[in-house]
């Protein structure tokens, strides 16, 4: 199983290029799995896609008839439908999220605690990964979101300060953490977390952000959140502000922090500080 091709589902979104790309450029053969071939193309990738919509069973068994061991990048909600279209024999790595940790329950969350249950009582061999807030692909936009915010405004205002905890994990961990997953032989379905090397407050993220993107030091600004929640639907009536929701602004006074020592056991993964991942984003996008 070991030199088999690697089936990624979601192969065009930003974790499954980034892995496809990895795999390619290690000769590693990638079937990738995909909704719109159009996408697939613009990667500028060379591997044959096959066209399946999730939602499609039939075009989805045809997709993975012939697999052994199959990647899903695409959201958790959808594991129920990749287990079904995959042969019994086929190692499964799926990619979660830990929002499913969250206080305040919402689709994102709900659809990814829905997809851990279906693998979990499926009793497949592989394991469902659960990253936090992933940074650094190419095209995604949480730090330059952020950065842009901090162009923008003299001060950040943060619900409690910015004091609750962070653990953003760089997209070439979770690449090498999806790796790593199909190199081992899982007995039955496993879920484990995958995060960065450690935990920071909020607002020493927002400090970070800053330094890697050249910009002073910020203000932070402690505010009550209920005002912020209340003023987060006017975000996206500013063309200057990025738009923020209320959503948003509650699940920034939750701690997101995470031991990673099952990660590193089993992995043998080591994730990169957050500095380093920082400033490796800011250069990829200046090239």
């Amino acid at each position: 199983m070991t030199g088999s091709p690697v089936h990624v589902i979601g192969a065009s979104g930003r974790s499954g290029a980034q892995l496809c790309r990895a795999l390619l450029a290690d000769g590693v053969p990638v079937v990738p799995v995909v909704r719109d071939p159009a996408r697939w193309a613009a990667t500028g990738l060379d591997a044959a896609p096959r066209v399946a919509d999730l939602t499609d069973p039939t075009a989805l068994r045809a997709a993975l008839s012939d697999a052994r061991r199959v990647v899903s990048c695409a959201h958790a909600r959808h594991a129920a439908a990749v287990i079904a279209a995959a042969p019994p024999e086929a190692r499964l790595v799926l990619l979660g999220s830990t929002r499913k940790f969250t206080r305040w329950p919402d689709a994102h969350g709900d659809g990814v605690l829905a997809g851990e249950a279906a693998f979990l009582a499926s009793g497949r061999a592989g394991v469902m990964l659960h990253p936090t807030m992933i940074y650094g692909a190419q095209g995604e936009n949480n730090v330059q979101r952020l950065a842009g915010l901090l162009r923008r405004l003299p001060v950040v205002p943060l619900p409690g300060g910015g004091r609750a905890l962070v653990q953003p994990i760089h997209q070439d961990d979770v690449t090498a953490a999806i790796r790593a997953a199909l190199g081992v032989a899982w007995d039955g379905p496993h879920a484990l977390v995958v995060a960065g090397a450690e935990p920071v407050s909020y607002a020493r993220f927002v400090a970070l952000v800053a330094q890697a993107a050249g910009l002073p030091p910020p203000r932070i600004l402690p505010v009550p959140a209920l005002p912020l929640r209340l003023a987060a639907p006017l975000t996206c009536l500013l063309p200057f502000v990025p738009s923020v929701s209320a959503a948003e602004i509650r699940r920034l006074l939750e701690d997101k922090a995470f031991d990673i020592t099952p990660m590193r056991a089993t992995l043998g993964v080591d994730p990169i500080g957050l500095p380093e991942g920082l400033a490796r984003t800011f250069r990829r996008d200046k090239q």
